[in-house]
């Protein structure tokens, strides 16, 4: 992978000081000098403006900025710090009372208290979808209007992190309340931008809350714009019809360099790329097949071809820069070992089955080599593409074989991943979609979040991925680094490795 460690903080603290240099200049550095809108482009629309339900990054880069949090991450430095929560401590070693701010506001008007904190946090737990983030707490108490009481039910090192994803959202009681289907789709938080318009597969429109509790973001509107071809945000990124494109594909961003009027920012991300096999469907049910098709896939042909070396292939399904994670080794490419298997499994004239994935270039490029590789060991893969929203209810279901994914360990702490993707209470929407079902990988993810000494943690998380090793319900393929496509003249933006870009400090020359 490349080190962009040090080319990502020079562009956290030039964006911060380019924005600290903005806003001394008073207010007369809010009008004519700078755009009045930002549009950004993404390859998929919105999932759900709900932040217990859409948890998907397409949804969150939408709804993390209409919506905060009790804690944040601080994008640049990994830290932990207020929010919505202007302080806490922490009574012993399953007690915590966060001190809500005051004067909070709501899109509607109405003050966020501690009972709008208890609701949430209480619907979040509830939600099938993003419960796995929140339910390591026992019961939330409130105290007095602007107090909290969060127990919980055994110790868990890594709360204050999973308190400040995206969809451990504050949402307004009373409006949810009156009329939850509404809400989802005129979502109300307290965020730095309100929801205006959504133009389903096509925009969304944001204009900034005046009231936010730290002031009016420095551009006055906000459109998301769903362009699902790569190439297609890159023009759109040359042409000026939009300011700031994601997810950009390796052949873009090299051209993107050479484009005077783009900047390119890249880093690590936090994110793995890989390949779910369902253990409900046959043949995947079968140990010996699950390590054939690990066998069978060059890692690091993909990352040198598809990738343009854009990362690193993968041997576990959380990244190298995550707490807890262990190097269990590459599965080197071994299309002979793989057949054997497959033998010793009986399939040795190979079987038919297909590989899902959604509606992006770069994906399908991968399944496509993929593809290719499992029929030099027999296996008759067909490759099929779906819309993003399909292809996440689906897989949900259970309807796929296999299914090319991707997932961000969003808090920077293995028991984020490992307990969504492996345990077996997370089976479908939380995120399990292999459907593995193990005792000993339960108990082993019971106990990496439930014990706070960081040592007795990763000796933990080191036996977790040596055991998944051996099981393979899932075909860890490469580490991505995370890139976002500019306009020049593009002010306080820093970018997110876990890819949920915050705007309301974001500012673009004219």
């Amino acid at each position: 992978m490349k080190n962009f460690s040090g080319k990502l903080l020079v562009i956290a603290l030039g964006a911060v000081l380019a924005t600290a240099s903005v806003f001394c200049a008073g207010a007369a550095a809010d009008g004519a000098g700078y755009k009045d809108t930002i549009v950004w482009g993404q390859g998929a629309d919105v999932t759900s403006f709900d932040p217990h339900q859409g948890k998907e990054t397409p949804a969150v880069t939408v709804t993390c900025q209409i919506f905060d949090t009790l804690t944040a991450v601080d994008p640049a430095t990994g830290e932990v710090k207020p929010q919505i929560a202007e302080s806490w401590e922490q009574l012993d070693d399953t007690t915590y009372v966060f001190h809500i701010r005051k004067g909070i506001k709501f899109h509607n008007g109405s003050e966020l208290t501690a009972a709008d904190v208890k609701f949430s946090l209480d619907r979040a737990i509830a939600s099938a979808s993003v419960s796995y983030i929140v339910d390591f707490i026992k019961e939330v108490n409130v105290k007095d209007d602007f107090t909290v009481q969060v127990v919980l039910r055994a110790p868990y090192a890594p709360a204050l992190r999973n308190l400040a994803v995206p969809f451990a959202a504050i949402v307004c009681k009373d409006v949810v309340e009156k009329d939850e289907e509404a809400f989802k789709l005129h979502p109300i938080g307290s965020g730095p931008y309100k929801f205006v318009e959504w133009k389903p597969g096509d925009t969304v429109k944001l204009d900034a809350f005046d009231d936010y509790m730290d002031g009016r973001p420095a551009t006055p509107h906000l459109v998301m714009k769903v362009v699902p071809e790569t190439s297609q945000r890159l023009i759109a990124l040359e042409t000026g019809d939009l300011d700031i494109s994601y997810d950009l594909g390796v052949n873009d961003v090299k051209r993107g360099r050479d484009n005077k009027d783009l900047v390119i920012l890249e880093a690590p991300s936090l994110s793995c790329w890989y390949i779910s096999m369902n253990m409900n469907r046959k043949p995947f049910d079968d140990p010996q097949v699950r390590e054939a098709i690990n066998y069978a896939i060059d890692r690091q042909l993909i990352v040198d071809t598809i990738m343009s070396g854009n990362g690193q292939a993968a041997d576990a399904i959380i990244a190298p820069s995550v707490f807890g994670y262990y190097p269990s080794g590459v599965y080197e490419y071994n299309p002979e070992k793989a057949k054997a298997l497959l033998k010793d499994a009986g399939y040795e004239n190979g079987f038919k089955t297909t590989l899902w994935v959604n509606d992006n270039q770069s994906r399908i490029e991968i399944c496509q080599a993929v593809q290719a590789m499992l029929l030099d060991i027999g296996i008759d893969c067909s490759v099929e593409v779906m819309e993003f929203g399909s292809f996440i209810q689906k897989t949900t279901a259970g309807e796929h074989d296999m299914g090319f994914f991707g997932w961000t360990t969003s808090t920077r702490d293995a028991d984020y991943t490992y307990y969504s993707l492996e345990h077996s209470s997370k089976q479908g929407a939380s995120g399990n979609r292999s459907f593995v079902h193990d005792p000993e990988v339960d108990r082993l993810v019971e106990s990496g979040r439930s014990i706070s000494d960081p040592e007795q943690r990763r000796t933990i998380y080191k036996d977790l991925a040596l055991l998944l090793k051996k099981i393979n319900n899932n075909a860890p393929i490469y580490y991505s680094t995370i890139n976002v496509g500019a306009r020049k003249g593009v002010e306080g933006f820093v970018i997110d490795p876990v890819g949920y870009h915050e705007l309301n400090a974001v500012r673009i020359a004219r």
